[in-house]
């Protein structure tokens, strides 16, 4: 009643529906037979008949501004003011009276609704209005090898149906599942996409370009859809293997997890049996034939890869993860990077700042350093001045500098273990090491970065420090920038298969640009190059730094 008083302007000159006071009583019996008045609203009108009476001599006088009712705005006016609230208030205001219930039928205002949203931009009544037809969106959407329209009588029968049903039924049932997940393929992980395409809502399994091509656009395949059939029925489809879309299953598992089901998995299989599915997967995921990696070792980790995930193609658990805050301070716009891991290819990488740290956690991982783990880690504290390019040259003498560094670094930790922080860092203000650069000043400009603020070296002039890998330094990708702006020390985690003997070895962190950076691990004699992903994420940023951190520690501890 409350609701409905504030709504509709009750007060004490008028009622929730009409005036209480009318014309003449010929006028007054036509109202009264009106078919569209319902006892909701009859007892409004009559607790507000008696609070104007009780009010009479209150709003007496000719200062009193008159009382205005949102009943009495023309229906047009309405709909617009309904269609611009958020679609969850809709159902309780549709509770209000008969006249609310029934504008609210109006599919424009659900349109808007679906548009503002989640970014609906079709037309339910004539897709073919945003210059795509329906047999493009499904050649797109549903199944691309499909080139005749034979599967055309699976489509929706959107001539009939309504952008509430589609708000309802549809996007706001499954808005718990857009974002970003990983899902649980043990160390491989990976990186899913959820999000609302034209009038479907799309799982997209988002991969790295083949290796070792690094800067090229990451590749993309659907593994599930959900859309309307039917009016308030939803469907959910498995789009794994080569058969077009099946049967499949959503479940929200809880919070921050969800799983699929397919539920025809002999879609999945393929006429030539393993042999053929494995061919058809190689080309798929490393663009070539097994007979054209001569590698002995990485054909074994090809097949065993394939061999595991194979067995996921039935049940899948997603977990949620968010796209890492970004501060004024940042040394570079944090976010996920694709890098090279020679002989496992192309990994997913975030790349998050922490105060005077940065890390990159695995998104998509492998059998010796799995998915969740922190792949590097830098210290923004120490920069490192890298040798003169024909120093540069001589891998001993990049080690040595490293290793000093290393040194300091033990130092430090030791100091503050026994004397807390400000004696750690009065160490370090006290004996600087010839590689280092001066003490860091604070950062004035967003994107120089707090730590890497010393003084200016050429790349900060927009020239750019030389660059080259050592003479014995291995790399997937010969085709590293030749300039860098700075270097800082960092840590490198490897370890056996299965995750077995885990370290932490020293590196040096090289950032080439806002997009780009490496890694050289000194142990490995190896150098990682890191590119941008290139992509625009909705629904992906984290409601706060701490949820952020919490799911840095979730994905990493239920990968260890």
């Amino acid at each position: 009643m409350a609701v409905c008083a504030r709504l509709c302007g009750v007060g004490p000159s008028r009622g929730c529906r009409r005036r209480q006071q009318r014309r003449g009583p010929a006028e007054t019996a036509a109202a009264d037979s009106e078919p569209d008045t319902d006892p909701e609203e009859e007892l409004i009108e009559a607790g507000s008949a008696a609070l104007s009476g009780a009010g009479d001599d209150r709003s007496a006088g000719p200062s009193s501004p008159p009382r205005c009712s949102l009943l009495e705005l023309p229906p047009e006016l309405l709909v617009e003011i309904f269609a611009s609230l958020p679609g969850t208030d809709l159902p309780s205001l549709a509770q209000v009276c008969t006249k609310f219930r029934r504008i609210l039928h109006t599919d424009t205002i659900w349109r808007r609704r679906c548009r503002e949203e989640y970014g609906v931009c079709e037309n339910l009544r004539k897709l073919e209005i945003t210059g795509v037809s329906c047999r493009d969106v499904y050649a797109k959407r549903i199944n691309p090898r499909v080139k005749s329209g034979r599967f055309m009588r699976i489509l929706p029968d959107y001539e009939h149906m309504e952008y509430r049903d589609v708000y309802t039924c549809l996007l706001h049932r499954y808005r718990h599942i857009l974002g970003l997940w990983q899902p649980d393929i043990g160390p491989y992980g990976g990186l899913l996409n959820v999000v609302v395409d034209g009038l479907f809502i799309i799982g997209w399994m988002y991969l790295p370009p083949h290796d070792p091509h690094v800067d090229d656009p990451m590749r993309f395949k659907p593994l599930f859809r959900i859309h309307l059939m039917e009016r308030k029925s939803a469907t959910v489809e498995c789009m794994y293997g080569h058969r077009g879309p099946h049967n499949g299953h959503v479940q929200i598992v809880k919070k921050d997890e969800f799983s699929t089901k397919c539920n025809q998995t002999d879609h999945h299989r393929m006429s030539g049996g393993r042999q053929e599915e494995f061919r058809t997967w190689l080309r798929e995921e490393w663009g070539r034939t097994l007979e054209d990696i001569f590698h002995e070792h990485m054909q074994e980790l090809i097949l065993m890869k394939f061999i595991y995930t194979s067995q996921y193609d039935n049940c899948l658990t997603y977990r949620r993860i968010y796209l890492p805050p970004s501060r004024p301070d940042d040394l570079i716009r944090p976010g996920l990077f694709k890098g090279t891991y020679g002989s496992h290819g192309l990994e997913i990488v975030m790349l998050s700042f922490h105060g005077k740290h940065a890390r990159g956690t695995k998104i998509t991982g492998d059998p010796n350093i799995p998915a969740g783990q922190q792949t590097v880690e830098i210290d923004l504290r120490h920069r490192i001045q890298l040798p003169d390019a024909e120093s540069l040259h001589d891998f001993n003498e990049l080690s040595r500098v490293v290793l000093e560094v290393r040194e300091q670094v033990r130092q430090e930790q030791e100091k503050e273990q026994e004397g807390g922080p400000e004696d750690a860092e009065g160490l370090g203000r006290q004996s600087p090491q010839p590689c280092e650069e001066p003490p860091a000043e604070p950062a004035q400009a967003p994107g120089d970065g707090g730590a890497a603020a010393a003084a200016e070296p050429p790349a900060q002039s927009g020239q750019g420090q030389p660059f080259v890998l050592p003479v014995g330094v291995s790399s997937r990708n010969e085709d590293y920038p030749r300039t860098c702006r700075m270097c800082f020390y960092g840590t490198g985690l490897i370890a056996g298969h299965g995750f077995t003997s885990p370290e932490r070895t020293p590196g040096v962190f090289v950032l080439f640009d806002e997009d780009r950076f490496g890694f050289i691990w000194l142990e490995l004699k190896s150098f990682s190059l890191y590119s941008r992903v290139q992509a625009a994420f909705r629904n992906a940023d984290a409601p706060s730094p701490q949820a952020f951190e919490e799911m840095l520690k979730n994905i990493q501890s239920f990968t260890s």
